[in-house]
């Protein structure tokens, strides 16, 4: 009887163990499925400014309450997202219109976890600028700024229709970043 009850006791451990423990699953994000990069030049003779934009994007006038003549947003529909592109003659004040433009970017430390800076500059095209990677759940995770040193500032930032999550549109952003750094490099002023 001893050897039966050991035996019993075994196969109900061995059972008893083998039982699946439910351990929950990550979170996890859809796969976005990312198109080639292909550009076509924009270029319309009612602004002050062309560059090349990715063939996925479409620009669209803004019309917004308080736009101002030249202002763009430059969409990605399939990325529910655009570039709000800003458009203002300084008349030799480069110094405060850039520092009005550094103040927008960091008001975003409070939700970024780096800011990164990438200085521009063609002196053929008199184009020069900068470029600010904005880590974290901010607002806008890329912004820009581009002057001629003397007379024009074009400034863009990129938005998302949703709440910033870093960890899901992580892919998006640095998908978007190479096309901002394509339309930087491809752009010229219209004088």
């Amino acid at each position: 009887m001893r050897i039966g009850a050991i035996i019993i006791i075994i196969i109900i451990t061995l059972f008893t163990s083998c039982r699946e423990v439910k351990v929950p699953k990550p979170r996890g994000y859809f796969r976005i499925e990312l198109p080639e990069h292909t550009y076509v030049e924009f270029d319309s003779a009612a602004l002050p400014y062309r560059f090349e934009i990715p063939t996925y994007a479409r620009v669209e006038p803004d019309h917004s309450y308080d736009a101002e003549p030249h202002w763009i947003n430059i969409k990605f529909p399939r990325f529910k997202s655009q570039i709000h592109v800003t458009y203002r003659d300084i008349n030799g004040i480069v110094d405060a219109a850039l520092e009005d433009s550094r103040k927008l970017v960091y008001k975003h430390t409070v939700k970024a976890d780096a800011i990164g800076e990438n200085f521009f500059e063609c002196d053929s095209l008199r184009v020069y600028g900068e470029l600010y990677q904005i880590k974290g759940n901010a607002a806008t995770p890329i912004q820009f700024a581009l002057t001629d040193s003397m007379n024009h500032l074009f400034r863009g930032s990129l938005y998302f229709y949703c709440v910033p999550n870093k960890d899901s549109l992580a892919p998006v952003d640095e998908f978007l970043e190479e096309d901002v750094a394509h339309l930087i490099e491809t752009f010229s002023w219209r004088d």
